[in-house]
């Protein structure tokens, strides 16, 4: 009778202490959060300030940004304004010396200086330099041969069909102009110099499309008679070196002229515009190699870092091949590379 009276059930002890367990269990939890809580707090307290502070930045760099070509504006309006105390004043006399010093100098560095146009006579060289105006002598170079093949004598270009000769100018742009001035010229020689390029200046310059500058290059290159040849690479630097302040072409032929012997005109030109072309660039001069940057009244204009310069360099200068597709001889001898035919890629 006493057993069958009893509430209490066999598993009971095991199942009270399974949930004293749980209950422990359950108050341990709750005071560990409550212990982690302020850490937990302070985490996230962090992370917003962080957050804060990155927004901050954004909104800093976003306000820079929107004042950095006002900015930019002044700094140049400023250095516009400051004198180069640097370089002072100099008499004539001390002008012609730095001036045939420069040419000296550059003369060295260029000692194979050329014209850098391919061609084997004087009509090839006019017709050459009448298209190198407004595009490279590279690309007049990959275009010649063509034309030149098909049209050898000025008899043969001044009876060309004009639509046949646009179609191989095409390249060198403004092809329809320079089709014009090509023949043009032709006719010129055929009709006036019995098909012969004349060796006088007064003679070119009278020629469909030839001015004084590529009557120079002519004269200077195929008759042997000294020019002064005023390309933009030359008008550049002759004022950056502060020989003339004039901007007319035939002003600045004439200033720099009276700084040289007539028997340097030509590789004077030569050693200029080499040097535009390779180094003394417009945007970003390679100050920083500049041979003659003692001499130049405009150091500092370009990169003077001589690392960051060397990178700027073109052409030779900076291992990659010149303009011309059949260079002379001496420019391969003093280590210059031929430039790629049509279809290859420049300084590879």
């Amino acid at each position: 009778m006493g057993e069958q009276g009893s509430d209490v059930a066999p598993g009971a002890p095991k199942k009270a202490t399974k949930a004293a367990k749980a209950v422990k269990k359950a108050a341990a939890e709750k005071t560990a959060a409550k212990k982690a809580a302020p850490a937990k707090k302070a985490v996230a307290k962090k992370a917003v300030a962080k957050k804060a502070v990155a927004k901050k930045a954004v909104a800093k760099k976003a306000v820079a940004k929107k004042a950095a070509p006002a900015k930019k504006a002044v700094a140049k309006k400023a250095a516009a304004e400051t004198p180069k105390a640097a370089w002072k004043p100099e008499s004539h006399t001390a002008l012609v010396r730095r001036a045939r010093r420069i040419d000296r100098e550059l003369g060295e560095v260029y000692p194979y200086a050329h014209p850098e146009l391919d061609f084997e006579n004087s009509f090839q060289l006019l017709v050459a330099t009448v298209l190198s105006a407004q595009t490279t002598d590279l690309r007049v170079n990959q275009t010649t041969p063509t034309l030149f093949v098909k049209y050898p004598t000025p008899e043969d270009l001044s009876a060309a069909n004009p639509e046949e000769v646009e179609e191989i100018l095409r390249p060198c742009g403004f092809f329809r102009a320079k089709t014009k001035s090509v023949i043009g010229l032709s006719k010129g020689l055929v009709e006036q110099f019995g098909g012969e390029v004349p060796g006088r200046l007064e003679d070119l310059v009278k020629l469909p499309g030839v001015g004084r500058k590529t009557a120079f290059v002519v004269l200077g290159n195929a008759f042997g008679r000294p020019g002064i040849t005023v390309d933009t690479h030359f008008q550049r630097l002759v004022r950056r070196w502060r020989w003339t302040e004039e901007t007319d072409p035939d002003k600045i032929e004439a200033a720099v002229g009276a700084l040289f012997p007539k028997s340097d005109w030509t590789d004077l030109s030569h050693h200029v515009i080499w040097h535009g072309r390779r180094m003394c660039h417009a945007r970003k001069p390679a100050c920083g190699v500049c041979p003659i940057a003692p001499l130049c009244p405009a150091y500092g204009e370009g990169e003077t870092d001589p690392e960051k310069a060397r990178k700027l360099l073109k052409y030779e200068k900076g291992g990659f091949p010149g303009q011309r597709l059949k260079p002379p001889q001496a420019y391969l001898d003093a280590g210059g590379r031929p430039a790629p035919p049509l279809g290859g890629v420049q300084g590879k």
